[in-house]
């Protein structure tokens, strides 16, 4: 469970635009105590045939809500939590070893069952309706996530699989995986990244039975929602779930970072728990959000098979805990080939201590675009995902710097400074001027601004 977050018009991207039909394919692969039948890795973009996306082996029709681009596309079946010894997969294998080691069944055997290869494609209903997100809500909109067509997108968190693993009879499971948003552009933030999904379901009997005089408690009552409960919850269930969540996740984190971590919580909304937190750790004088969880909302719970049972969820982001681990300072490192990063994490245990050795520090080319926004709606986000699409990791940051109106004509200018930044060597200026010149001709073509270039 984490937090929830317009653009494809197909083929007119000059070289990068997207191919009207698109294929990965590649071979499954799989590892001891987890589900890991992986996204295929092995991506190539055909000719155009018909506009079609053909994507895992399944074909999408393209229709006035396709907005996912070629270049995150490239990005589908790159599994970086499931490669061994990246940073990622070694946070995620810490977790499953935590989890394996301290949450055991009544055979001995380990509690939680953990996904790291399910698909990345989902159905709207998947994303958003089996959530209970409203139709309304803004996490839906085309500005904020990459859809396939009005049906399927890329997932947007983890929670797309919370209701069909619950279904399928599990009461506590870990799914790990890619998700994908259409985001601004800093050292913090890219358009793709992994989460870890949590959900643990209680029965009556789980929940009460280590409480003195536990037998007369029950998990529902016919009560009143409030900010601290759901109407169908009685207070002490709520009480006991929420203690167990934060207990669950401070045990975590500590046992990730060391103890004498300090971790605070803050109450937050999400619309499938309730209540909801996000759990906040102080890390080096800075208090840094981690993680949101909270108790699942009854409805989802009933509607996948479990009415009988209460239960809690949490989401957080393997990018966020390794940047923080091992003082990674850009996102954009974790897509990185160069063997200068990726064999500082290469050790004979995933636990040993990994510092991350900064590669050479290349100098940033920085320049600035102003254009006079259309009269009708525009989206800051299609700008940035043009922006990517074009640049691509050579886009270090993008910041709004000037807002101006007109007094007279009332027409509103935008003026951004992007600064590009290669992590891997130093660009030319002829270089980062062709960029910038593309950016500027595809926002005046595709977004309808006026170049005050």
């Amino acid at each position: 469970m984490a937090m929830l977050w317009k653009f494809m018009r197909v083929a007119k991207y000059s070289k990068t635009a997207l191919s009207s039909k698109v294929k990965v394919r590649g071979i499954p692969t799989h590892s001891r105590h987890s589900s890991s039948k992986s996204v295929p890795s092995d991506f190539r973009a055909s000719a155009p045939c018909s506009n079609t996306v053909e994507l895992l082996g399944k074909s999408y029709p393209l229709d006035d809500y396709s907005n996912v681009t070629e270049k995150i596309l490239s990005k589908v079946g790159k599994n970086l939590h499931n490669r061994k010894h990246h940073p990622l997969w070694l946070i995620k294998e810490q977790v499953k070893e935590h989890f394996y080691k301290h949450y055991l069944g009544r055979r001995g055997t380990p509690l939680f069952s953990v996904y790291d290869g399910l698909s990345p494609v989902v159905t709207v209903q998947q994303n958003f309706d089996s959530l209970l997100i409203p139709q309304n809500h803004a996490s839906r909109r085309k500005e904020d996530n990459y859809y396939l067509n009005r049906d399927h997108m890329l997932r947007a968190h983890t929670s797309a699989h919370q209701w069909d693993l619950i279904h399928s009879g599990l009461d506590a499971f870990l799914a790990v995986g890619d998700v994908y948003r259409r985001d601004t552009i800093d050292s913090t933030h890219y358009p793709v990244f992994h989460q870890m999904e949590g959900v643990r379901l209680f029965s009556c009997h789980e929940l009460f039975s280590s409480i003195k005089d536990g037998e007369g408690l029950q998990l529902f009552e016919q009560g009143h929602r409030t900010a601290h409960k759901q109407e169908c919850h009685t207070m002490e269930a709520v009480r006991l779930v929420e203690f167990n969540l934060k207990q669950v996740l401070t045990k975590l984190m500590t046992h990730i970072f060391g103890d004498g971590l300090q971790v605070r919580w803050v109450d937050c909304y999400f619309p499938f728990t309730h209540p909801s937190f996000e759990m906040e750790i102080n890390f080096q004088g800075e208090w840094m959000e981690v993680l949101g969880c909270g108790v699942m909302e009854q409805q989802l719970v009933n509607s996948a098979g479990a009415q009988d049972k209460i239960g809690w969820a949490f989401g957080l982001g393997l990018e966020r805990l390794a940047m923080i681990l091992y003082d990674i300072p850009d996102i954009r490192l974790f897509w990185s080939e160069d063997e200068r990063f990726l064999k500082q994490f290469i050790g004979p245990h995933i636990w040993q201590k990994v510092k991350f050795q900064p590669l050479s520090r290349y100098p940033p080319l920085i320049n600035d675009i102003s254009f006079w926004l259309p009269s009708e709606t525009y989206s800051q986000n299609d700008f940035y995902d043009l922006v990517r699409t074009i640049g691509g990791d050579l886009i270090e940051k993008v910041v709004l710097l000037d807002e101006f109106a007109h007094p007279k004509t009332k027409k509103v200018s935008h003026c951004y400074r992007i600064t590009y930044r290669h992590p891997e060597r130093t660009l030319t200026q002829d270089e980062v001027h062709r960029i910038h010149q593309a950016i500027e001709e595809s926002a005046v073509r595709e977004l309808g601004v006026e170049g005050r270039f």
